[in-house]
């Protein structure tokens, strides 16, 4: 009895190791939590990276988009500079009766830290847009780990296996959906296309003074639904002769409220935190808007809805605590 429960054990031992190599096998690649998208919905197309380049830290992650997957918009993630690449597309797109012909082509997620022991996840938000159900859009990805590179890039031929592929890039099925009339094409704080001035078009919440300060427009925009990260806006006029600096924002509906700018240059767009705040000069008003500078809600314990408010508490350097009270407008901030 003793050597057959050995045998036995032994055994399982190996089903075991074999279970977990095949796992890890499948798991291996990177790859779409969700696999397929229906035809003209707007998606979360969320990337799966499963480890590191031969045990070392991931350090940046580039994604390049397909043809048919447009407006996309990238997630932020703390402790990482985010780049948005723009170029043209191959087609005209419909975008709310607006034909647009150019937008993001390339995703960078840049100078993080990702240890080989840990998982993660890639956002970008994007819409479906004149692919054919059936087809199945490949995003080559580049894994940067400091000097070491993997490509995430190989693409099977029509009617190939790709299984057999070492390097396969990751697909997205596209199939045919019944509604093709209901989606959602604004992330929260996160509008790519560099439209400064809604802030002041956006209506306005109470004014709030502080010492010199006054705080007023105050607005946060409607997520979609699972989306961890919001934006909020705002403006602050300096009455006084003496500068100050925004040095924080805390809320109670999130993990950690960042203070983020966004800027475009040589038609890249990046986006990185003031970890030092926002300097309010004597005399000058600072508009906390969409494409600009504007606060970024992470870890969101319930998504923002239109009509709710969002409580924040801003930390200036002279006039102290300050309580605002932030109305969630709709997604395109109206």
């Amino acid at each position: 009895m003793k050597m057959i429960k050995t045998q036995t054990i032994k055994t399982l031992g190996l089903v075991a190791l074999f279970s977990a190599t095949a796992a890890a096998g499948a798991e291996a690649h990177v790859t779409f939590l969700d696999k397929q998208a229906t035809q003209e919905s707007t998606i979360l197309a969320t990337l799966q990276l499963p480890h590191g380049c031969d045990g070392k830290a991931t350090t940046e992650v580039r994604v390049k988009l397909p043809e048919g997957f447009v407006f996309a918009k990238p997630q932020p993630k703390a402790g990482w500079e985010l780049e948005v690449i723009k170029g043209d597309y191959q087609k005209t797109y419909d975008n709310h009766g607006d034909k647009v012909k150019t937008g993001a082509i390339e995703i960078r997620w840049k100078n993080g830290n990702l240890s080989d022991d840990f998982y993660d996840t890639f956002v970008i938000q994007g819409k479906v847009s004149g692919v054919e159900a059936g087809t199945s859009l490949a995003f080559p990805v580049t894994q940067i780990c400091g000097d070491t590179v993997t490509a995430w890039d190989q693409v099977a031929p029509a009617g190939g296996d790709a299984h057999g592929l070492k390097s396969p890039a990751p697909l997205l099925k596209i199939v045919a959906g019944e509604d093709h009339g209901h989606d959602h094409d604004d992330m929260a704080g996160m509008n790519m296309s560099g439209m400064a001035g809604m802030a002041a078009a956006a209506p306005a919440g109470e004014t709030v003074k502080a010492g010199d300060l006054e705080i007023s427009g105050g607005f946060a925009k409607a997520m979609l639904p699972g989306q961890p990260v919001g934006g909020g806006f705002f403006t602050v006029k300096n009455n006084g002769n003496a500068d100050d600096r925004l040095i924080s924002v805390t809320s109670p509906v999130s993990g950690e409220v960042q203070i983020h700018a966004m800027e475009t240059k040589d038609n890249v767009m990046r986006m990185r935190q003031l970890k030092d705040g926002v300097a309010i000069a004597a005399g000058e008003t600072v508009k906390l808007e969409p494409g600009n500078l504007h606060l970024m809600f992470q870890k969101v314990k319930t998504p923002f809805k239109q009509g709710d408010t969002v409580p924040v508490t801003l930390t200036f350097e002279k006039a102290g605590k300050v309580d605002l009270v932030l109305q969630v407008l709709s997604a395109q901030g109206k």
